[in-house]
């Protein structure tokens, strides 16, 4: 059992305020009992974030950064077809007098059928870029094409609700987006779509977002040969909103849950993984056989959880 926690700590100095007012029994035990690997370390401006890059490794997947394939994994099994893809994602950009920044929440009350109708209307931009588009879900298409074999795109974990000036490609690959993306919100700004929802008080849909760019390897992939991960998504949300007492509320629940459940299969003899993914860096510990005094020194030796994850 391998369980990957995302957002286990965030930069932001509220979050390093909200630590001590953690809670966490369960975890501080698993620790106590787990081997640490070595951690992998990053910035909080890396495009792919930590647990993005923990999660591809375990898949077997080239970890570069803003380069991992997932829009080719996921279309893999429908798609069969080799090439780069990317994922689109229709989202809400605010503009304000110094800065464009993404919604911080999902676009409300988006149907399938509202969604469709403004790929259709997309698509003929996108196809004279060679770029091939595909529903795949309401806020989240496929699109295939060379232009995403090798430009770095950063993750929607990174841009949510966040000023997008940093965030943004600026490599010379990314000027047919940049023009993809203008003429998307002249096309967008009065789109019936548009209006419909103006009319039911809901956010407009006026840009889209790439990320997950990249190609899957030219050999024959195959996962690696480990666990496969239980990503837990609990406490994403309350740290992109940096709602800091709903993410110790979140991590109270994890506690009690997941954490609580792997501690339960490390005690049946399980081979058991535990990886903690921050804003900038991320650890693996694992279960490994330890003599007897060990495991009885580690019952008095139990730190706070909370100095391992602000190193995260």
């Amino acid at each position: 059992m391998h369980l990957l926690i995302p957002f286990a700590f965030c930069s932001a100095e509220g979050c390093a305020s909200a630590l001590p007012s953690l809670k966490l029994p369960h975890l501080e035990k698993l620790l106590t009992r787990l081997t640490p690997e070595p951690l992998d370390t990053g910035d909080e401006f890396s495009l792919s974030p930590p647990h993005e890059r923990a999660l591809a490794r375990t898949l077997g997947l080239p970890v570069k950064d803003g380069l991992i394939p997932w829009a080719a994994l996921q279309a893999r099994p429908t798609h069969p077809t080799d090439g780069a893809w990317g994922f689109i994602t229709p989202c809400f950009w605010q503009v304000g007098t110094n800065h464009i920044a993404m919604s911080g929440q999902t676009l409300p009350d988006f149907p399938a059928q509202e969604s469709q109708t403004l790929l259709a209307a997309m698509r003929t931009y996108f196809e004279e870029d060679g770029i091939a588009l595909h529903f795949e879900q309401p806020s989240l298409w496929l699109a295939q094409g060379e232009m995403f074999r090798d430009l770095a795109t950063a993750s929607l974990d990174r841009v949510v609700g966040r000023n997008l000036e940093h965030w943004m490609p600026r490599s010379a690959s990314a000027a047919n987006l940049r023009r993809l993306q203008n003429e998307m919100q002249m096309l967008l700004y009065t789109h019936p779509v548009n209006e419909a929802r103006a009319a039911r008080g809901v956010l407009p849909v006026n840009s889209f977002w790439l990320s997950g760019t990249g190609a899957l390897p030219t050999a024959p992939f195959t996962s690696a040969m480990a666990p496969a991960p239980v990503p837990v998504s609990t406490l994403r949300d309350a740290a992109l909103h940096e709602d800091w007492a709903a993410w110790v509320q979140a991590w109270h629940a994890l506690d009690a849950t997941s954490c609580a459940a792997l501690l339960a299969a490390l005690d049946q003899g399980e081979s058991c993984q535990l990886t903690l993914c921050g804003e900038r860096n991320a650890q693996t510990f694992k279960s490994q056989p330890q003599p007897y005094l060990k495991r009885f020194m580690n019952l008095f030796s139990t730190q706070p959880a909370s100095n391992l994850l602000e190193k995260l």
